[in-house]
């Protein structure tokens, strides 16, 4: 019977000892994503280049020609 206390024992220091640990690695950041924000900012890049490519549709020559003739009938 003896025997049984002291595994369980040992089994609560060790498991003591895992959980402290866990606990210093995340505050140390072991666990921190350190990939997905530079590849983030690479597909923040690309959105901002299609709503400027969007932009410059609006703005190309077909579309002035439309601001012509507004400015014909005004």
């Amino acid at each position: 019977m003896n025997v049984i206390y002291l595994l369980l024992t040992l089994s609560i220091v060790v498991a003591l000892v895992f959980f402290v640990a866990f606990i210093l690695s995340v505050r140390n950041g072991q666990y921190d994503d350190s990939y997905t924000p530079s590849v983030r900012m690479l597909f923040e890049d690309e959105l901002v280049g299609a709503e400027v490519s969007v932009d410059k549709k609006k703005n190309s020559p077909l579309n002035s020609g439309e601001v012509e003739e507004k400015e014909k009938l005004s």
